[in-house]
């Protein structure tokens, strides 16, 4: 790495909109963030399974595959 062209790395706060907070490094302070790994529908678990399982039903339906 080239020196004095890269900005300083700082112990910078990720705010999420949910209220969570965490420390990682950036060249800003402070970062604002819409959503973080509390309140994803992936990372915590809350994610929709009704089109999958509709999309499954309709297979079974359409070939005759009833239970």
């Amino acid at each position: 790495m080239k020196k004095g062209i890269h900005p300083e790395q700082v112990d910078c706060t990720f705010k999420c909109a949910c209220g969570a907070t965490f420390v990682a490094k950036s060249n800003k302070e402070v970062h604002n963030v819409e959503v973080c790994s509390n309140c994803h529908s992936f990372y915590s678990g809350k994610q929709g399974t009704a089109k999958r399982s509709t999309k499954i039903e309709k297979f079974k339906k359409k070939f005759n595959m009833g239970e």
